[in-house]
């Protein structure tokens, strides 16, 4: 780790309060009366259709570089990523997005995965790595299929 650099926090220090608060804030700042779910903001600004969704993406970005600060793994920066990436994506899709978004919480995920990393990084590494290529094979085989489907119906048909 490069300690002339005044932003990069040592593994083992404690993860900054700021995370915590700003998770709580995204992902588990309200209770739904009635219910003891928790609600964040993420879910009621994703209600604003597209601002709301690229301002609680781009606040969660400081998590990434949170974990990236403190030196985590390609396959733990990889993973909190697609977790942004799949609460974006989704969080766009109207009414199922903000339904998504109450109960995927990347945020709450993204600091889990920091503080798994920082309690056992090479175990972490590990299964960070594994659900990476199981993702990529996953999104392979998603494309691979219809793809041959559709070759196979058009064979079908002209034969």
């Amino acid at each position: 780790m490069d300690r002339s650099d005044p932003l990069r926090t040592r593994q083992g220090e404690p993860i900054p309060d700021w995370a915590e608060r700003l998770v709580l804030f995204l992902d588990d700042g309200y209770v739904i009366p009635g219910t003891g779910f928790r609600v964040g903001f993420d879910a009621i600004v994703g209600l604003v259709p597209g601002i709301g969704d690229l301002l609680t993406t781009a606040s969660s970005l400081s998590l990434v570089w949170l974990a990236q600060q403190r030196g985590a793994s390609r396959s733990v920066i990889t993973r909190m990523l697609a977790n942004l990436a799949i609460d974006a994506m989704v969080g766009a899709v109207p009414v199922l997005g903000d339904l998504f978004d109450v109960v995927f919480k990347a945020n709450r995920r993204n600091l889990e995965l920091l503080q798994r990393y920082d309690k056992a990084p090479k175990e972490a590494r590990k299964k960070d790595a594994v659900f990476v290529v199981m993702v990529v094979a996953g999104i392979i085989l998603l494309l691979t299929v219809p793809i041959t489907l559709a070759i196979l119906i058009v064979k079908f048909l002209t034969d």
